[in-house]
């Protein structure tokens, strides 16, 4: 597999943004609840086949490359390698993928649901635990949040905002919550395959009261859809997993460890 974060992926699939580097989906299709056909080689080279203009007619190149949604990459490194398919080297990736998309998207919906000055106030007194983080502080204002700190985040949330939020807004967080906890297993079979499928599902059928209680916030306003790019990866977890393994084995983490170590030796 290629070690990769969203915006990396999308370069190496050949796809510009708001296009899913793993299916044929755009961002309009990021909120269905089902997977997408994948974009496999075959297909990004059909569609690079066809267009006719000189890629050395960079703005012409690129504007026929819109209607694939194509990035204007004309000869990929992958091309020419006979089994080399991004629908099978990309591979969802659980530190940019599930622990980040919590932190930006998951966690933001609670604090706005329960309240910043609520959730900060259940977090501060929880009992200190030896070998878990205690949020003595609160998470609402918290700045420069690392993998670590996404997932002990995840240790506590589900457990404090019940009680605090809508029934069916627990649910869809924890159905997030299970599905990431499910994907990390290092040694997954056909039925934690199946569980990962009916946690996503159930997110999906409970995903409305999101947008209805407004927790899905812009700047300055609610957003009323679902054009996230890291929930619609969700739905390649389980076919890739069959194709590559446990994807645990392909995370970030110890690339992005050594990313700090590597320019302090610069």
């Amino acid at each position: 597999a290629y070690i990769v974060d969203t915006p990396e992926a999308a370069m190496l699939a050949c796809v510009r943004g708001k296009t899913s580097p793993f299916t044929m989906a755009s961002y309009l299709q990021f909120g269905d609840n089902f997977r997408h056909p994948a974009r496999t080689r075959s297909i990004t080279l059909g569609q690079l086949a066809g267009i006719t203009v000189n890629p050395d007619d960079l703005e012409a190149y690129f504007e026929a490359c819109a209607d694939s949604r194509l990035n204007g990459v004309h000869a990929p490194f992958w091309m020419d390698w006979p089994l080399a398919d991004p629908s099978i080297f990309l591979t969802p990736e659980s530190l940019h993928h599930w622990h980040k998309e919590f932190y930006d998207h998951d966690l933001q919906w609670c604090i706005v649901v329960v309240g910043a000055q609520e959730l900060d106030f259940r977090f501060s007194i929880l009992q200190p635990t030896t070998g878990y983080r205690h949020f003595s502080g609160g998470i609402s204002k918290l700045k420069q949040v690392t993998g670590r700190g996404h997932r002990d985040i995840q240790r506590y949330i589900v457990g404090l905002i019940s009680g605090a939020a809508p029934r069916r807004f627990v649910i869809a967080i924890r159905a997030l919550m299970d599905l990431r906890y499910l994907a990390q297993c290092p040694a997954p079979d056909d039925n934690l395959l199946a569980c990962i499928d009916r946690s996503l599902s159930t997110f999906h059928e409970h995903k409305d009261v999101i947008l209805t209680l407004g927790a899905r916030m812009g700047t300055k306003r609610p957003i009323e859809n679902w054009y996230i790019p890291k929930l619609e990866l969700l739905q390649s977890i389980t076919s890739s997993t069959r194709k590559v393994g446990a994807l645990i084995q392909w995370s970030a983490d110890a690339t992005e460890q050594d990313i700090p170590h590597e320019e302090g030796e610069a």
